[in-house]
């Protein structure tokens, strides 16, 4: 687990980052722990993130997906979106997520798939569907991220 593969962006994104000398598949990622739980995205855009988790190794006592691995994918899924959303002068900030848990998962890889809801110029929501190995679902989540400014040494609070 923890293992990351390459992010497919959109050859437009990753260029508007290179122009700052910023290597966008190289610096994104899960993050920490996204990795130690063994997410990893595989097609990102602000109009879709895709992303897949394995169960094993997130589970709860009682051998089912823990509803706090689904809030992981989905808030990082949707995150991602919403930084490529923002752009390269935009942060993602998190201030609301919301999971509904459907159904257990006991084995196998989940898969999330984050699309917008709204994308304005502070806020973005996006729904985040989870799904199992037979695409039953088993998570329906909705991020909204603060789109905050960044300055020329990061973050501006």
């Amino acid at each position: 687990m923890g293992e990351q593969t390459t992010v497919k962006f959109p050859q437009e994104v990753i260029d508007e980052y290179a122009r700052l000398g910023v290597d966008l598949p190289a610096l994104f990622s899960a993050g920490d722990l996204g990795a130690r739980m063994g997410v990893r995205i595989v097609e990102a855009s602000a109009e879709r993130v895709v992303g897949t988790m394995p169960v094993e190794g997130n589970t709860q006592p009682y051998g089912l997906l823990h509803g706090g691995a689904s809030a992981v994918l989905a808030e990082t899924l949707g995150s991602v979106g919403s930084m490529l959303h923002g752009g390269s002068s935009k942060l993602a900030v998190g201030v609301d997520l919301n999971c509904t848990h459907h159904r257990g998962a006991r084995s196998g890889l989940v898969t999330g798939v984050a699309t917008p809801v709204h994308r304005g110029r502070s806020t973005a929501t996006y729904e985040i569907v989870i799904t199992d190995e037979q695409d039953k679902r088993v998570c329906t989540a909705r991020l909204t991220c603060m789109l905050r400014d960044m300055g020329g040494n990061g973050p501006q609070g």
